[in-house]
């Protein structure tokens, strides 16, 4: 079954064709992150008409690239939430009148599930049932995974996600557009024992997460700071280095929880190397995507929706996406 992949959930346009026999055939991506530079954060009108301008050239793209024809599908997927809704009802709208018009099932797709799923596209994916930590744009969770559909969730951010933590403490030391990537690259050359920042809720029960008042403690040391260049690294430093022990802390007892010896990471953070190296350590099998497929893309949007129409689902006719989605509110394939 030859599935193409539609993501615009956000501020990325991904497209794939992926084959339930043959796997990925092609996937495209177009970020939009020149476009947000200069206002230094996504604006979703932009996003929207950027997705607009973008989908159907990548779609022709993709096809190309793997030597199909429209004709040649057998199936849509196109993320539906939750994220941005100006830039998922173009994806929606797009993906769901293409399958109309082409007369082929349609699937609508949890951009998180997604995400979760992500990891599947390797050579060696992950087995269920296993934990998940999903640290993607607006959304930590860490997740119980039985199966596909079969998800409950263990812990969330009470506040702000960890990638916008990162983003907001990297625009209050003045670095440059996505701030996550910068701040952990500079985070490289500060030194280990110029701060000490808390590791936010570690020392109470749950598994819910807060980064909201480590990024306000990172704003105070730098207002009470001398403004250097190795200052701001040593920020950077003690900020990551917090949130990663927090993250893993939190993991480890997401899996004593459930007694689990299997953690798959997806999301954008979970290109973080400080991440990748640090969950390392801990007593299980840890999987992880290929760096490219850890932020949006529409290669896991195209896996989670061929995984789904091959069981025999498939969406009405209606174009219906939603910002707001749970993941508990996923059911298993029949």
């Amino acid at each position: 079954m030859k599935v193409l992949g539609i993501e615009s959930s956000c501020d990325e346009t991904g497209v794939a064709v992926y084959d339930t026999e043959k796997g990925l055939l092609a996937d495209q991506l177009y970020s939009q992150i020149d476009l947000h530079a200069e206002y230094g954060g996504v604006v979703p009108e932009l996003a929207s008409r950027d997705h607009i301008r973008k989908t159907t050239p990548l779609i022709k793209d993709v096809l190309s690239q793997a030597n199909l024809t429209l004709s040649d599908l057998d199936g849509i997927a196109y993320t539906s939430g939750p994220g941005l809704i100006g830039a998922l009802m173009v994806g929606a709208s797009i993906g769901r009148s293409l399958a109309w018009g082409l007369n082929i099932p349609a699937i609508a797709v949890h951009h998180m599930e997604g995400h979760l799923l992500a990891p599947m596209l390797e050579s060696n994916p992950p087995q269920f049932p296993f934990v998940a930590l999903l640290v993607s744009g607006g959304h930590t969770l860490l997740v119980d995974v039985k199966s596909i559909g079969d998800y409950t969730i263990l812990g969330e951010s009470l506040d702000d996600a960890v990638g916008e933590a990162f983003d907001k403490t990297a625009k209050m030391l003045g670095l440059a557009y996505p701030g996550g990537p910068v701040l952990a690259t500079l985070a490289k050359t500060g030194q280990a024992d110029a701060y000490k920042f808390p590791r936010p809720m570690v020392n109470r029960p749950g598994l819910d997460f807060s980064f909201s008042g480590l990024k306000t403690f990172a704003l105070t040391t730098w207002n009470n700071s001398e403004k250097t260049e190795q200052v701001k690294a040593n920020i950077a430093h003690a900020f990551q280095e917090a949130v990663v022990d927090t993250l893993f802390i939190k993991c480890r007892r997401a899996l004593e929880s459930v007694k689990s010896k299997r953690l798959v990471v997806a999301g954008g953070v979970g290109a973080n190397k400080r991440l990748r190296e640090k969950l390392q350590q801990l007593n299980a099998d840890v999987y992880f995507p290929r760096l490219e497929f850890c932020t949006d893309n529409g290669a896991m949007i195209a896996y989670a929706g061929a995984t789904r129409l091959q069981a025999g689902e498939a969406e009405g006719a209606i174009i219906q996406p939603r910002p707001r989605w749970s993941l508990e509110e996923l059911t298993v394939p029949a």
